[in-house]
């Protein structure tokens, strides 16, 4: 661990459980100062606090609505204020209902989707941006979801909701526009997930009411056979964040070949000549 490293600075969104609170264990191990923000699941904050302590690495839990665009502002304010800087953006937040879990859409379930996965997330980058941009190496990671591509189709029409699918896409165009703007001294990139399991996958509410065979088809589905672990997603981050200082604008799919699953490889015909 370097000195260059012990002073950077992350903010990790949606840090109380699952892939945020992941992230953010692991970059605190590294040696990451590290500021998380959380709204709902107040059940699972000692919890949380216990586990940031046991590291020992410097931390601070902020409780924002992002859904806010006045919180997602203070919230930047907070970070900087306790920390001095802000050095790396971990743009996870987003609410999705699983059509086996909502059914059909409510209006007032599509405008929550909507302003926790997009709307949020924009705010909380604009604020963060000129702090991003004054650290000189600044990095910002958007987390995704390939129901951008797949939309309510196939084994994952229990899974995703077109809504949710139509927000994934609007991340897309962040990722590019974002990269655009904060160039050169911030790099802005996009983790693409698919069937984790703590989003979408097992240890999820929706998961459980799925049966063996609905289950079984999602696996199928997936080429290496099985959903996604914490720590793909944690070695996928510190790969955006250390190993590769060339990229930015660019999306790292990272769902077990789910997208490419639903098409078989004929076999090499032998031709006519």
């Amino acid at each position: 661990m370097t000195a260059r490293q012990e002073e950077r600075v992350a903010l990790v969104l949606g840090a109380i459980k699952g892939i945020g609170k992941a992230i953010g264990l692991d970059l605190a191990h590294r040696g990451i100062r590290v500021g998380l923000n959380y709204f709902d699941w107040e059940e699972s904050l000692p919890q949380m606090q216990a586990d940031f302590a046991a590291v020992g690495t410097a931390h601070a839990i902020f409780r924002h609505d992002l859904t806010d665009c006045h919180a997602a502002r203070q919230l930047i304010r907070d970070t900087v204020q306790h920390f001095g800087r802000l050095d790396i953006l971990i743009n996870n937040i987003e609410r999705g209902g699983w059509p086996i879990v909502h059914g059909p859409y409510r209006p007032e379930q599509w405008d929550l989707e909507l302003a926790t996965t997009l709307r949020a997330k924009r705010w909380v980058f604009d604020a963060a941006l000129p702090h991003l941009k004054a650290s000189g190496r600044g990095v910002v990671i958007n987390f995704s979801s390939i129901a951008g591509i797949v939309g309510r189709s196939g084994p994952a029409s229990l899974v995703f909701n077109d809504g949710y699918a139509a927000a994934q896409r609007g991340i897309r165009a962040f990722t590019e526009t974002w990269a655009r703007i904060a160039a050169p001294e911030v790099r802005v990139n996009e983790i693409m997930l698919g069937l984790v399991e703590t989003r979408h996958g097992p240890e999820t509410r929706g998961w459980g009411l799925l049966d063996a065979q609905q289950r079984d088809a999602l696996i199928q589905h997936t080429l290496v056979g099985r959903t996604g672990r914490l720590e793909d997603v944690t070695k996928a981050v510190w790969f955006v964040l250390n190993d590769a200082p060339f990229m930015t604008g660019s999306v790292v799919r990272l769902d077990g070949g789910y997208v490419l699953g639903g098409a078989a490889v004929a076999p090499m015909p032998s031709g006519v000549l």
